[in-house]
């Protein structure tokens, strides 16, 4: 199966869901950053959310970027999306394993500690919209849940998962459901009943299950499958946009980075890739300020 997100709405049109699976996004990550099992969930599930708030998003240049600031040793944890279905992501430290939590699964509540979630999204407006909310449990999918509802006022739900067996990802994914105002109480009651008897998201796509069915499971029958959308690992850098850093660190900076270097390595830290400047790229660069 490939990496794509899903789009749907219930039969009355009170719930809105999105799905996505990103297996494939998820092993690039992986192999990029070199992660532990432990780094690969806790990346993979920011990233599975950024692919879903990607999908979200209606103009053909919106943006998104998720910051996971919390105090454990993983870091920080950030990932950019697109409307487009681009997700790229990093993490401040990609070498850390811990012990198996109490369930005997990844702990990353531990790795990524307390904290802060912060979502900017660029809709083309003058400003960029600006939310943020606590982390209230460390496993991800529960905090995207608290913020979703806490910062943008809307009832949801998320769930999100990434199986990671010998260092090799198996499955990863995830679901955000959302109630719209209007919705009963026996619709609300039901969407639980549904969330509750859910399998792990991981387990159901190994079974074969698909983002749609995920959805039609959750939302019911009748669920109306609105879009389907390829998701695919890809970062923006190049070489033209590095030479713009360089640019901007100054005649003086360049010139100290010449005479003691003869030479600069810039690497991106979210796709890992090095862009060398010789010196006469230097000097060119040099020549134009």
């Amino acid at each position: 199966m490939k990496d794509y997100t899903v789009r749907a709405i219930s039969e009355d049109g009170l719930v809105r869901g999105f799905a996505a699976y990103t297996k494939d996004l998820v092993q690039e990550l992986q192999k990029r950053h070199q992660t532990t099992p432990l780094a690969s969930a806790a990346l993979g599930r920011t990233a599975t959310m950024g692919a879903i708030m990607g999908c979200m998003l209606k103009g053909e240049k919106d943006r998104v970027t998720i910051q996971v600031i919390g105090d454990g040793p993983l870091g920080a944890i950030r990932v950019d999306a697109n409307s487009q279905g681009d997700v790229r992501g990093m993490i401040d430290h990609p070498d850390v394993m811990l012990p198996l939590n109490a369930s005997g699964k990844l702990d990353v509540a531990q790795g990524v500690g307390q904290g802060n979630i912060y979502i900017l999204k660029d809709l083309g407006l003058r400003e960029p919209y600006r939310g943020s909310s606590p982390i209230i449990s460390g496993e991800l999918g529960d905090d995207f849940t608290y913020y979703f509802t806490a910062s943008e006022q809307v009832p949801s739900s998320v769930g999100l998962g990434v199986l990671v067996h010998n260092e090799q990802i198996i499955a990863a994914g995830g679901y955000l459901l959302q109630v719209m105002p209007g919705a009963s109480e026996e619709t609300i009651s039901q969407l639980e009943k549904n969330i509750a008897k859910l399998e792990s998201v991981t387990g159901l796509f190994v079974d074969g299950v698909t983002p749609e069915e995920l959805l039609q499971r959750l939302m019911g029958e009748g669920t109306e499958i609105l879009e389907q959308k390829p998701v695919q690992f890809r970062c923006h850098c190049s070489k033209e946009k590095t030479e713009e850093m360089l640019i901007s660190l100054g005649r003086e900076e360049l010139l100290s980075l010449i005479e003691e270097q003869g030479q600069a390595e810039v690497i991106c830290h979210f796709c890992n890739e090095k862009y060398l400047f010789t010196r006469t790229e230097l000097e060119q660069i040099l020549a134009k300020l």
